[in-house]
């Protein structure tokens, strides 16, 4: 690619958008998608293209969808009395992808992290509590990130389920399994004591 300007140019620029896409990363993508049988290119057109125009957020959930509701919320077999809150669709993924929940989900959109003007107006609480209060949900797991901002999120999340009579729980933090003491940092270690339980 001599020269990456005009449509080359404009597919390397877009490409670079992507996260963990560099410079380099994006000429490879594109020598792949020129070089040889060009259906791969007209493939991953129609594919981003469907994507933008059919997938929305779920209407009970807001996790990602081509329907009017995800896969899991039209599942029957998914238990609708545990609900796990999480912030965007790709932590849905990660639960989906370990293959034990059972329950149903809440998407929040984010967590709060009000230096970047995100507060609880741009998340979707208020979904969260009126299915608190429907009288279906037993549990909400709120699985938010271990991070500043995931906590305050999930302290806050917890605030307005305090009236709902709903049981609120939250994931627990400490050492992953399989690992050793010595590798594990003063958080990790501070978590694990704190969230410590009967042998």
């Amino acid at each position: 690619m001599a020269e990456p300007n005009g449509v080359i140019g404009r597919l390397l620029e877009e490409l670079t958008k992507l996260p963990g896409i560099g410079p380099k990363s994006a000429e490879r993508i594109a020598h792949f998608l020129l070089a040889g049988d060009r259906r791969n290119a007209v493939s991953l057109a129609g594919a981003l293209r469907a994507v933008a125009d059919k997938v929305r957020a779920c209407r009970e959930c807001h996790n990602l969808t081509d329907g009017d509701v995800c896969g899991v919320c039209a599942d029957p077999r998914r238990d609708p009395a545990v609900v796990c809150v999480v912030e965007t669709p790709r932590d849905v993924g990660s639960f989906e992808r370990a293959g034990t929940f059972r329950g149903r989900y809440h998407v929040l959109g984010g967590r709060l992290a009000p230096l970047d003007g995100v507060g609880p107006d741009r998340l979707a609480f208020a979904g969260l509590v009126e299915k608190a209060r429907g009288g279906v949900v037993r549990e909400v797991i709120l699985a938010t990130s271990p991070t500043l901002e995931g906590d305050g999120t999930a302290l806050f999340a917890a605030n307005l389920l305090a009236g709902t009579g709903v049981s609120v729980t939250r994931l627990a933090r400490g050492l992953p399994s399989g690992s050793s003491l010595e590798l594990a940092n003063a958080q990790m270690l501070a978590d694990a004591l704190a969230g410590r339980r009967a042998f």
